[in-house]
């Protein structure tokens, strides 16, 4: 089947990175994957040769604007490449497992929505449109990277796209999966078209979804009627309020509770982290009232050591939204991208 993807090549990421007499860089040491042969062959392919994750990302801002939010997302991916590539490939980094895949190519559908304002009824269900086919996009290319036994490490757009990459893991292990988020907001919304604000409850009317844990919930950020559906879907959070604020439970402990809970239903596992629960991240949805980038990187972390997790989503990054410029946005953005990538592959190897 066709897969709308832009495949990179060496020459694609050569203006994201600078070169340096005696260092090697992670942009110069990433593989790429074989565009000589089937696509889902060259998968097979990569997984046999030592490859266990793949990088992907998907540059839209289509699923925030939808649920009627900022825009800004779509540059989340580039921020990422733009640090993360740069970084040092040394005795700490297994370059030799890693796979840089390139985009969904959401190209059109974006260009689509550039016009379209969700203040606008029409607008709006053109934008819930739109974010379907992005969903459409997404889950193909998803797919194939589970089938062939990678991990893949999506970056960039909003958080509608946990839904087709829950539908892909679900589709390729032929069973429910579970799901961790670390998110101030549930994103279960009603089903009332699609952005990003109901991906996880797509996710689990559509029976995808079986036990889904929120950690750092706000609790005001969320009306009544998502907690109303999650205690009727029997799902479970750890609130922000909680954890920060009355103190009654710290990050640890809800990581470990949860863990303890994934590893008795032994169900594949996606790790979610909506980068709106990072204090003062340029992002869809700023706060000031959130965790350290170092607490989001002891989440990814604690819960990438589960052999039961399959890929690590980072969403809703938008370096445009920074106060001071889009530049010091994308340097921000790509920095804390590419720790908590850097956590994921840590508790990869210790787990």
């Amino acid at each position: 089947m066709p897969y709308k993807l832009n495949i990179y090549s060496e020459s694609d990421i050569a203006p994201f990175f600078s070169l340096r007499e005696g260092e090697q860089k992670i942009g110069q040491s990433l593989f790429f994957i074989n565009t000589q042969v089937d696509f889902n062959q060259a998968l097979n392919d990569a997984a046999q040769f030592g490859i266990k994750y793949v990088l992907v990302g998907i540059p839209e801002d289509i699923g925030p604007r939808a649920n009627c939010g900022n825009g800004g997302s779509e540059l989340g991916w580039q921020a990422f490449l733009s640090r993360f590539l740069n970084m040092q490939a040394n005795r700490f980094f297994a370059s030799e497992q890693i796979l840089l895949l390139g985009e969904i190519d959401v190209a059109s559908i974006q260009a689509q929505s550039i016009n379209l304002d969700a203040r606008s009824t029409q607008d709006l269900s053109k934008l819930r449109q739109l974010c379907g086919e992005v969903d459409d996009a997404v889950e193909p290319v998803l797919t194939a990277i589970f089938n062939a036994g990678l991990e893949p490490i999506v970056i960039g757009g909003g958080h509608n796209n946990s839904y087709p990459l829950l539908q892909a893991l679900a589709s390729s292990t032929h069973s429910q999966v579970n799901a961790v988020n670390l998110d101030p907001h549930a994103d279960f919304r009603s089903l009332e078209g699609r952005h990003s604000g109901n991906g996880f409850r797509y996710a689990y009317e559509n029976g995808y979804l079986s036990n889904y844990h929120v950690i750092g919930l706000h609790e005001l950020k969320n009306n009544e009627a998502i907690f109303n559906a999650l205690e009727k879907a029997h799902f479970t959070f750890d609130s922000y309020q909680a954890i920060k604020v009355r103190q009654s439970l710290t990050l640890q402990d809800s990581c470990s509770r949860f863990k303890s809970k994934a590893i008795k239903q032994g169900l594949p596992l996606g790790i979610e982290v909506d980068v709106d629960s990072i204090s003062h991240m340029p992002v869809s949805a700023f706060t000031n009232c959130g965790f350290s980038v170092s607490e989001a990187e002891q989440f990814v972390y604690n819960m990438a050591t589960l052999p039961l997790s399959r890929y690590l989503h980072l969403c809703e990054a938008a370096p445009q939204t920074h106060p001071v410029s889009l530049n010091q946005g994308m340097n921000e953005a790509g920095q804390i991208l590419s720790a908590l990538v850097y956590a994921y592959l840590m508790g990869k190897q210790a787990g």
